[in-house]
């Protein structure tokens, strides 16, 4: 990916830190929609996950509310594949499946609808920290019957453990918070 990352690792570095009950949250347009998001970050998030992901074998891309939606939202024009959200309320709908979501400044219930039995699905997201997110997602869609063929975060917090995760998750960059400042770093391979 190179290059194409570098209007996102630019735009993290200065990203201002801020403290959530003794967690060091960073605030930036990618997890949290302020300061705002910067079409070149955008497409360069985009861009790393097409170059991650065979989304030849995709049918359906599902994205947790809230911060994956841009997300989900650019890489869906740019590939023509429909997305859904796993959401925090309740529809009620008859094949809903609802999972217990744990991260590391708070819980909910996610609700997914729209993902059916045999889909296959590309599980994307803002921030890889606690796995708590992924965790309750990609049990969601074993629920839903439907294969989990990838799962891809734009950004995994180094700093943070996320113990052991059901499924693989490649990450774009790497990220942690040291001294007040986030650092970045690609993983291998990057």
């Amino acid at each position: 990916m190179g290059d194409a990352l570098d209007p996102l690792a630019e735009s993290l570095r200065a990203a201002p830190v801020v403290d959530r009950d003794g967690y060091e949250y960073f605030v930036h347009g990618v997890t949290d929609g302020v300061p705002v998001v910067e079409p070149d970050v955008l497409e360069a998030v985009v861009a790393g996950i097409r170059e991650a992901t065979d989304l030849a074998d995709v049918d359906v891309i599902v994205a947790p509310e809230a911060m994956a939606i841009h997300h989900a939202t650019a890489l869906s024009l740019s590939t023509g594949i429909p997305f859904v959200v796993a959401r925090k309320r309740q529809y009620g709908f008859p094949e809903e499946v609802a999972v217990r979501q744990e991260t590391s400044y708070g819980e909910s219930e996610l609700h997914l609808n729209g993902v059916g039995a045999g889909d296959r699905v590309l599980l994307i997201d803002d921030v890889l920290s606690s796995g708590g997110t992924i965790r309750a997602v990609a049990a969601a869609i074993e629920a839903a019957d439907a294969e989990l063929v990838d799962v891809v975060t734009v950004l995994r917090r180094t700093d943070v453990d996320a113990g052991e995760l059901p499924v693989a998750v490649t990450s774009l960059l790497e990220v942690r918070v040291e001294e007040g400042a986030v650092v970045v770093d690609r993983p291998a391979g990057v």
